[in-house]
């Protein structure tokens, strides 16, 4: 399994970019994908997850401003983030979950300037 992170970018306070998480090979496997970030200085942190059945959960930092979703079709999650802050910057990452393993995409870095 490869997870593919891309989106990210310098952007401004209060723009709302949508980062995707492309995952490919044996992709049947795969249970719940969650997005994880990285802060400058701070460990890595879960950020929302979405479960097989679309059922979604969400760190509290990030509530009502994030929104996961996934796209079967073209086997790609995606974070749709929105009210950005600068303590929002940070490198995304993508996590896949099967029942045996877990992997992990290669991040993509959000900056958020004031």
């Amino acid at each position: 399994v490869q997870l593919q992170a891309s989106g990210g970018g310098l952007v401004q306070a209060g723009e709302s970019p949508k980062l995707a998480c492309a995952v490919s090979g044996s992709t049947s496997y795969i249970r719940h994908v969650a997005w994880y970030r990285q802060r400058p200085g701070q460990e890595r942190e879960w950020v929302a997850r979405i479960d097989p059945g679309g059922s979604t959960s969400y760190a509290d930092s990030v509530k009502g401003r994030f929104t996961i979703s996934r796209d079967y079709a073209k086997m790609t999650v995606y974070l749709q983030m929105s009210s950005l802050r600068p303590e929002d910057t940070a490198v995304y990452y993508c996590k896949a979950y099967s029942v045996a393993s877990e992997y992990w995409g290669q991040g993509t870095l959000v900056t958020v300037s004031s």
